[in-house]
């Protein structure tokens, strides 16, 4: 029997780390912080293609990988992630206040979709996200949960390892079971390459 999924569902086990990169360029991530609630996901390829036609053909193609952007839709957004990512203030009275001059930190986002055999968990190596946005109607004769959903970009980061801007990581058939339990441990950063 194949140990390969088929198909895919679901998404659970969302979590985010904050994101530091050093001077000399090293990125280093803080301990993966669940985020419950998860709605949906969807992240639409940035990049393009551009033909190069010589001798009346399509003689060379360009590829550019720019990342991914798209949305995360969740029951809410956690208080930590208001402050420590979004750079919302909390003050003394325990009231969020949002600061019109804070800039996005950036995390990393992990999540998984179930299959058929194992579930393939995720990692998104350099995301931003905006604020939600504000929605709410009136209680009617049945109760109707709103969602909030936040859009986040996902770009590169250089790793020293690979010699090459990272985007993203998945598991596969072949993970390790160490690679694969410690997933939401910490961020897993790629290393050297066997193919």
């Amino acid at each position: 029997m194949s140990n390969k999924n088929k198909v895919r569902y679901g998404l659970k086990n969302v979590h985010y780390a904050r994101l530091t990169t050093a001077e000399d360029g090293t990125v280093s991530y803080t301990s993966p912080t669940a985020w419950p609630g998860a709605v949906s996901i969807k992240f639409s390829a940035q990049g393009s293609q551009e033909p190069f036609y010589a001798d009346d053909i399509k003689y060379y193609v360009t590829s550019s990988n720019t990342g991914y952007n798209g949305d995360l839709e969740t029951a809410l957004v956690p208080e930590d992630f208001r402050t420590s990512i979004l750079g919302e203030i909390k003050d003394a009275d325990g009231v969020f206040i949002e600061n019109a001059d804070a800039q996005p930190v950036p995390f990393a986002l992990l999540f998984e979709f179930a299959g058929d055999v194992k579930a393939v968990r995720h990692v998104l190596y350099n995301c931003t996200a905006s604020r939600p946005d504000i929605e709410a109607q009136t209680k009617e004769d049945k109760v109707s949960v709103k969602t909030e959903t936040l859009t986040i970009d996902a770009s590169s980061v250089y790793n020293k390892d690979l010699d090459a801007n990272v985007v993203k990581a998945d598991t596969s058939s072949e993970t390790s079971e160490a690679t694969y339990n410690d997933w939401y441990e910490s961020v897993h950063l790629p290393s050297k390459s066997t193919t």
